[in-house]
């Protein structure tokens, strides 16, 4: 994976002063730690560098980072994505509802015409509809999803480095993996940081993927 200019700065910055926390880092960048939260994440996924509770980040060392770097180049969104929860535009908010809380999941993908990918509602969404005391058996779910084009997606060809960044970047806990057919998106997994953590976890204890 190919570092940015300002990745290379932070590794620089931490190997000459760590530990040091995200905020002190930030400082020296006159940038603000929300900015870097994306690049301190990739950083630390990637085991170039090391964030400690209390401490801070640390220098791990190329060496290490260069041989996760090498695997995770290889894995691919495809290989540990999720099912889809797929509901249509016009089931009702009431019974969408419901089908989150069977499927126990924290959003859902939501389909129209030709099972074209059309929106996505979260738990935020219906909390929204809830409080505005509207009528949730009969209003549509289409009337307060998030709708296309204002959705992040990945495809099953993309790296989990490349996913996770979108995550981050968006400040999402999931999205939908989609593939072009015809000229529509559709949906055939999902991306979740679950399934980030999942990984890293088995990378971490160097288990088989």
């Amino acid at each position: 994976m190919k570092l940015n200019e300002r990745q290379k700065k932070i590794l620089q910055i931490v190997k000459e002063n760590g530990p040091i926390t995200g905020e002190q880092i930030a400082s020296e960048l006159s940038l603000t730690r929300a900015t870097l939260r994306p690049d301190l994440s990739i950083l630390t996924m990637t085991g170039m560098l090391e964030a400690r509770p209390r401490v801070g980040y640390m220098y791990v060392g190329k060496k290490n980072a260069s041989m996760l770097h090498e695997k995770l180049d290889t894995l691919t969104v495809g290989e540990f994505m999720s099912s889809a929860k797929v509901i249509h535009e016009g089931m009702t908010v009431y019974d969408a509802i419901v089908h989150l809380f069977l499927e126990d999941v924290g959003s859902l993908f939501v389909v129209g015409k030709d099972h074209a990918l059309v929106g996505v509602l979260s738990r935020k969404d219906f909390l929204r509809a809830a409080i505005g005391n509207q009528e949730l058996d009969s209003l549509p779910v289409n009337i307060i999803m998030t709708r296309m084009p204002n959705l992040t997606v990945c495809e099953k060809s993309e790296t989990l480095i490349g996913a996770g960044m979108k995550l981050i970047e968006k400040q999402i806990d999931s999205m939908p993996v989609v593939e072009q057919v015809d000229g529509i998106l559709k949906v055939v997994g999902r991306m979740t940081k679950t399934n980030m953590t999942k990984v890293l976890v088995a990378l971490a204890r160097d288990e088989e993927l």
